[in-house]
């Protein structure tokens, strides 16, 4: 959308980081205990880490550091939190982007007790288009065990298309598990903003629809 003022530009930096349940905000340290316990929890990590291994708390603290540092023009980290109570829910990263390519790696983790409650959808909704409306990406890409079917639900209904599998990608339970490889285009996301975008954009997107020139 093309500006034509500092309301235009206000508008936009009102709802970037808010969606229809959640908003992002910078990691805090007193985030730092739950999203420590979530990401411990054997049966949810089963479902994202390679190995389920427990790590010391301190270990696990310094890698939600990382990944929330926001340093980098290629990556970004945010907590997750309810946006009216404010309570956090999880934890967002993009990472790994670089020139010329501009394409970035999506991961969520939604705390164990908030899972089923849309939070995840609209986090990964809410990551997804300020990747290609802030950070200038081109392409985001989302990583998913195949056993995840609730996962592999959540991205398709947003528009992830499925692009491939990299077989016998990961090991549990005796036996090798496939991982599947899903991606959003910029152009795609554009096209199809109407059906993802938060209801309170949808009206606002419909309207300036024929002048949009990038996410």
């Amino acid at each position: 959308m093309t500006w034509t003022g500092a309301a235009d530009a206000q508008r936009y930096g009102q709802t970037l980081l808010e969606g229809e349940r959640v908003r992002f905000r910078a990691l805090d340290d007193a985030d730092l205990p739950d999203l420590v316990r979530w990401w411990r929890e054997p049966e949810w990590a089963v479902l994202q880490q390679l190995i389920v291994r427990p790590r010391p708390e301190e270990t696990v603290v310094e890698v939600f550091r990382g990944w929330s540092k926001s340093e980098g023009s290629g990556e970004v980290g945010f907590s997750v939190v309810d946006r009216t109570s404010g309570e956090l829910v999880g934890h967002v990263t993009l990472f790994g982007a670089t020139l010329p390519v501009r394409a970035a790696t999506l991961a969520v983790m939604i705390g164990s007790e908030h899972v089923g409650r849309g939070y995840g959808t609209d986090a990964v909704r809410l990551l997804t288009a300020y990747g290609f409306r802030e950070m200038g990406l081109n392409r985001i890409e989302i990583r998913v065990h195949t056993f995840n079917d609730r996962a592999r639900a959540v991205y398709g209904k947003l528009g992830y298309q499925g692009e491939g599998v990299r077989r016998d990608a990961t090991f549990h339970d005796g036996r090798f598990h496939d991982e599947v490889i899903l991606s959003a285009l910029a152009r795609e996301w554009t096209s199809g903003s109407e059906a993802v975008a938060p209801s309170s954009e949808r009206t606002a997107t419909a309207a300036v629809r024929s002048q949009l020139q990038s996410p």
